[in-house]
């Protein structure tokens, strides 16, 4: 399957916001591949070289370590895209309508094992589908407010929201307003029975080793077509 420059950004975002694992390291050379081939605008082109260059420089068990303490264990950094405004309020619940709606209009099956708005999840839809770009795009706020999550904790992961929002429009003023809105509050702290943010089997990363190694080797494939 060959990809557009933005739905190849958007593939190569999700399989690098997974949870690291060896066969993301055993990838890196098809990556860097698929990463140069993609194209796509030169803020995202040189964001996504910054954070592969940190991957080969860093120890994968460091790599695994930050992750953890990043996306398990920093509020504003949940890898869930209406987290940041509704916390684990009922709000919440109904805004993951909308993505639940999206995928069976589209006939895409997401993993059970994660919420309909975890972000890789999201980006590797919004590769395959034009409502999942339109999704995407329906989320700048949010994809956003992660980025300035993981730029104040000065995480390499930051990059990758760097390449991903240079691919999508930019923000507008009532988005902004709401950024900055949500910026300032943090996400809601009410518990009203909905999962953490971090659900069970979160560790484990987005359909597991197993289902990465698939990821990989998709990338491979399209990168050599």
């Amino acid at each position: 399957m060959r990809y557009s420059s933005e739905a190849a950004g958007f593939k190569l975002a999700s399989v690098l916001l997974q949870y690291p694992t060896g066969a993301l390291f055993a990838g890196l050379d098809e990556l860097d591949a698929f990463a140069a081939a993609a194209g796509g605008p030169k803020p995202a082109r040189e964001s996504f070289g910054r954070f592969l260059a940190w991957l080969r420089a860093t120890e994968p068990s460091a790599v695994a370590q930050h992750y953890v303490r990043t996306f398990d264990l920093r509020r504003r950094c949940a890898l869930y895209l209406t987290y940041f405004r509704y916390g684990d309020t009922r709000k919440r619940g109904m805004a993951m309508v909308e993505f639940k709606t999206a995928y069976r209009a589209a006939g895409f099956v997401p993993c059970e094992e994660d919420l309909p708005d975890y972000l890789p999840m999201v980006l590797d839809f919004a590769a395959l589908s034009e409502r999942g770009r339109k999704l995407l795009h329906g989320h700048r706020a949010d994809v956003e407010l992660l980025r300035r999550g993981l730029e104040k904790a000065e995480s390499p992961y930051a990059d990758v929201l760097a390449a991903v929002s240079a691919h999508l429009p930019r923000l507008g003023r009532r988005e902004l307003a709401l950024v900055v809105k949500a910026w300032e509050s943090g996400p809601p702290r009410e518990e009203v029975g909905l999962e953490p943010f971090a659900p069970p089997g979160y560790l484990a990363g987005y359909g597991q080793e197993r289902d990465t190694r698939q990821e990989l080797l998709a990338v491979r494939e399209s990168g050599t077509r």
